[in-house]
């Protein structure tokens, strides 16, 4: 089968080429600068360079493909300019699955994510949840806009399109918000873990393959929730503990005071540059949130199992101390 493959360059994208190439399938990727896409060469993917925001740029890898994995997307939590936000989760959205059905694509797989339902407020949701906001980030809130207004009324028009929500996608690579926690503890420098805050916890590796599950087993027009395990943060952190030996933090805030340290943050946003990890949409996002939802339908239907968060972890620490310099304790994969 030959699959196109959007967001390749990215850190679920580019688990997906290589399971796909794994199996033996053709793919061909999109980049913006092909020169980021070294790695997917070598793996025999065929890359050429576009983007989405660009709809004509999309017809000619499109065409002829049996399969499209729409992952592609702009993800930056606490980000001072969210301007990029709408024209790559939105309109990037429509051109890719308008483009799909102008060509006639059997199938596609879209990427949207648990944040589309906001905080759960510590339930463990299915997909026939819905919210409508207030948002915490603008990443939640045009996710949310691609998956209810985009990509739920081309699937009604006709589009055979599945939907995949991932959670909290963490393991070797990753240069996004977990990675960023994940140094900071390492390097003893996080201060506090907020009380109540969870997340469900999905190794890369599981959240690829839980995307090639949904393109071979998924039925067109449902959305199916590949997230893993659900745990606060604060377990999350004693975890690493007793994997690694440096102590979790032990201040744990209460949801009221981050929040109220969110708006104050906001003011002081508006006039000084903080860095992203200190701005008040980011501790909004973990004040207290919950992003939690039940994988039981992928697991019914689709096949898909996601492993527990203590394997992942070892594995996650284990690179990210190698990267760091970090001798590694008796406890982590080698």
């Amino acid at each position: 089968m030959r699959y196109f493959v959007t967001g390749a360059t990215g850190f679920i994208g580019g688990r997906i080429a290589g399971q796909l190439r794994a199996a033996g399938h053709e793919v061909v990727a999109l980049a913006r600068d092909p020169a980021r896409a070294t790695e997917l060469r070598a793996l025999g993917v065929t890359v050429h360079q576009g983007d989405i925001t660009d709809r004509e740029s999309l017809r000619a890898p499109m065409t002829g493909v049996d399969g499209v994995f729409h992952v592609a997307a702009w993800y930056k939590i606490g980000a001072r300019d969210h301007r990029a936000a709408l024209p790559i989760n939105v309109q990037g959205t429509a051109n890719v699955l308008t483009m799909m059905r102008e060509l006639g694509v059997p199938k596609g797989v879209y990427t949207s994510t648990l944040a589309v339902f906001g905080d759960t407020g510590g339930r463990l949701v299915d997909e026939a949840y819905r919210a409508g906001g207030p948002w915490l980030s603008e990443y939640d809130h045009t996710k949310w806009l691609a998956h209810y207004q985009v990509a739920e009324p081309l699937i009604r028009e006709g589009l055979p399109l599945v939907i995949v929500q991932p959670g909290l996608v963490y393991g070797p690579g990753d240069e996004g918000v977990s990675h960023d926690t994940f140094v900071q503890y390492l390097r003893r420098q996080l201060p506090a873990s907020p009380r109540d805050t969870a997340f469900c916890w999905g190794h890369v590796d599981d959240t690829a393959r839980g995307h090639l599950l949904a393109m071979e087993h998924g039925r067109v027009g449902e959305s199916y929730i590949i997230a893993g395990p659900s745990h606060s943060l604060i377990e999350a952190l004693a975890v690493m503990e007793q994997l690694t030996g440096i102590p979790a933090p032990r201040l744990h805030p209460a949801p009221g005071v981050l929040r109220a340290a969110a708006a104050v943050l906001d003011i002081i946003g508006r006039v000084v540059p903080l860095p992203e990890s200190y701005t008040g949409e980011n501790l909004r996002v973990v004040a207290g949130t919950t992003y939690t939802g039940s994988n039981a339908r992928a697991r019914r239907e689709l096949g898909f199992t996601a492993r527990p968060l203590e394997d992942g972890l070892r594995e996650t620490l284990a690179w990210e101390m190698r990267q760091l310099g970090l001798p590694l304790p008796p406890g982590l994969v080698a």
